[in-house]
């Protein structure tokens, strides 16, 4: 793709996060883009050929997203522990800084769209790669760490998935959790922690 033509589909790509972050997924229209990027419909068919291309181009730019923040984490330390539970805290934070984002990465916001299957393989393979690179630092020798690493993050998963729903609906007064960003924080650090050690996943 040339230099022109990869700033035009950044461009674009822009401009949908954009409205995804700003308006949420009923935004996610052509003319929204189009709106959002300064041009016309027409540009966003061209280069994407419509409203399902254009949303697994952003599918795919949400995963780039969370594959930059896997590879900036800091390098491995001798603490292989105390490296998987900050890329578990940060995975956490990354959920948060947009629940809508998360969503369709995860979920199904969109009515009738489900991503590309060769594009949604490709992109949870290489971030998930990033993951499994850290829990094989700390697995028990002959574990599966694909298999143990799939076991742990589906409990960050489900942890910062019921946290996201909790939080987008008015407070219960009664409940033991408080409405807190430390007391929230706490609950999924302890249900990781938890988790790990369940998993034997630990310094050796």
């Amino acid at each position: 793709m040339r230099p022109a033509e990869q700033g035009n589909r950044e461009r674009f790509l822009d401009a949908a996060l954009s409205v995804l972050f700003d308006r949420g997924v009923s935004a996610l229209t052509v003319r929204g883009v189009a709106e959002a990027a300064g041009a016309s419909t027409l540009s966003v068919y061209a280069r994407f050929g419509g409203r399902a291309g254009l949303l697994d181009a952003l599918y795919e730019r949400t995963f780039d997203s969370l594959r930059e923040l896997l590879e900036g984490l800091p390098p491995s330390s001798p603490d292989g522990v105390a490296d998987l539970l900050h890329l578990a805290l940060e995975y956490r934070l990354f959920a948060r800084e947009s629940p809508v984002r998360y969503a369709l990465m995860f979920e199904r916001p969109v009515p009738g769209f489900d991503p590309d299957p060769a594009l949604r393989s490709a992109v949870l393979r290489t971030t998930f790669t990033l993951f499994i690179a850290r829990v094989e630092r700390v697995c028990p020798p002959g574990t599966d760490a694909r298999a143990a690493a799939y076991q742990l993050w589906t409990a960050m998963h489900g942890l910062v998935g019921a946290e996201l729903m909790l939080a987008s609906r008015t407070p219960l007064p009664d409940w033991f959790i408080p409405p807190t960003d430390e007391a929230n924080e706490e609950m999924y650090r302890r249900g990781v922690t938890a988790m790990m050690a369940g998993l034997d996943l630990r310094n050796r």
